[in-house]
């Protein structure tokens, strides 16, 4: 009896396009050689029969030929193996069944030649489809993928974004907790990402894991502040510290003090530079500094003998 592409996929002449990818689509999963480890050559045979006349049917100007011939095998005569294939795409289907190649976006390409009334294979043409499993025995494997990366969003301290740390963190990925030991180097800042290779989703097909992200964010601090690579503290002063100048205390990040000459008439809003107190430069880049920011404290309520001396001040001009 000859064959008849209807029959091979279960369906009716008048089918429509759904019926007939939705046939495929059962007939691929029941008989694609990952479902039948135990009887791969007949099941390869019957995925290439089925994968066939998909091919054909799916495809309007195909099936109209067809069944102008009305047969498989009168079909074949009058095409070759490329021609039936060619512009199918059986590899989005068969995805989403997690079966195919590579998630590539390309569709598997089918090469063969006519010779002497015969078709020669010059490639397996279900090659993209199974992992080159074709002529009749040869070794079946799927194509490895690696799994999805994740992010995830880790707060630091502005003392552990400077001088780095090593944290241990306790993520919930896919059904499994992940206890991670993370390495914060020195010098990261808000923004800057961190990856961890292989601490992502799992692999598809025994392929590797993906790769966990984490999106850093430096938590502000109650006394100092960050832009770039430098810090920034403020530091108040009495008027009369700013004219006649003194000697103040500043704190640095690492908690040590450091002391700082204010200099004779020293302006409200002057920066004073502390070189090298700054935080250290990633990938070999120049340490910054640390800024003390002055401000000059004007009194807001003065003594009859303070406000005599001012007045004395401002009829000397000052």
């Amino acid at each position: 009896m000859a064959e008849d592409y209807y029959q091979t996929l279960g369906i009716a002449k008048t089918a429509s396009a759904d019926e007939i990818k939705k046939a495929y689509r059962k007939l691929a999963v029941k008989w694609h050689p990952d479902k039948n480890p135990n009887n791969k050559a007949a099941a390869e045979e019957k995925f290439k029969k089925i994968s066939e006349a998909y091919a054909v049917l799916s495809d309007a100007k195909k099936r109209q030929q067809y069944d102008t011939y009305g047969s498989a095998d009168q079909f074949r005569q009058q095409y070759s193996q490329e021609d039936i294939f060619r512009g199918a795409n059986l590899d989005e289907i068969l995805r989403s069944f997690g079966f195919g190649g590579p998630r590539s976006g390309r569709s598997t390409t089918f090469r063969t030649s006519r010779r002497g009334g015969s078709f020669q294979d010059h490639e397996d043409p279900f090659a993209g489809l199974f992992g080159g499993m074709g002529g009749g025995g040869q070794q079946y494997s799927q194509m490895q993928e690696k799994g999805q990366d994740v992010e995830y969003n880790l707060s630091i301290s502005l003392e552990e974004s400077v001088y780095g740390a090593d944290k241990k963190l306790s993520l919930q990925i896919e059904n499994r907790t992940e206890e991670i030991s993370v390495k914060i180097p020195a010098g990261i800042s808000t923004g800057k990402k961190l990856r961890l290779p292989g601490k992502g989703l799992g692999g598809y097909n025994g392929g590797p894991n993906g790769d966990l992200y984490l999106n850093i964010n430096v938590l502000p601090h109650p006394f100092f502040s960050r832009d770039g690579n430098d810090l920034y503290i403020e530091k108040n002063i009495k008027f009369t510290q700013a004219a006649l100048g003194t000697i103040i205390e500043v704190p640095t990040l690492d908690g040590t003090i450091k002391r700082l000459k204010i200099s004779p008439g020293t302006q409200n809003n002057t920066k004073i530079r502390m070189k090298g107190y700054g935080v250290p430069g990633l990938k070999g880049n120049i340490k910054g500094d640390q800024y003390v920011k002055i401000t000059v404290e004007i009194p807001k309520k003065l003594s009859e003998r303070q406000q005599k001396i001012i007045k004395q001040l401002a009829d000397d001009g000052i």
